[in-house]
């Protein structure tokens, strides 16, 4: 099963040198190790686009959807046989990149 690890940042700052060598050793660990699916980092909050076109006319705003301390750095799709292993490999990835994340599985993912 895939599973969404979501990465949750609360300060505008990219990781310094040590926390992007322990997320390289730990995108390795998964990669060896058969979890690994796609992994990335994102922009900050304020390159956001949101866009609206549930009325059939988009309505395009600058900045992400919502107002918030907490955004989304970055994330891993990950491959695990259940939600156990997922949420052990969350936790390492969260002590990798010293920040909290959130698992979810992937719904409709090729199992």
């Amino acid at each position: 099963m895939q599973y969404l690890v979501s990465v949750i940042h609360d300060k505008l700052e990219l990781a310094p040198a040590n926390e992007m060598a322990a997320i390289d050793a730990f995108n390795d660990r998964l990669q060896a190790e058969g979890h690994w699916v796609f992994a990335g980092g994102l922009g900050f909050p304020d390159t956001a686009t949101v866009i609206d076109n549930r009325n059939g006319q988009a309505m395009i705003t600058d900045g992400p959807f919502l107002e918030s301390k907490e955004y989304l750095a970055g994330f891993w799709i990950i491959e695990a046989p259940d939600l156990d292993v997922a949420l052990k490999l969350a936790a390492e990835g969260s002590k990798a990149c010293n920040r909290k994340v959130e698992v979810r599985p992937v719904l409709g993912a090729p199992e």
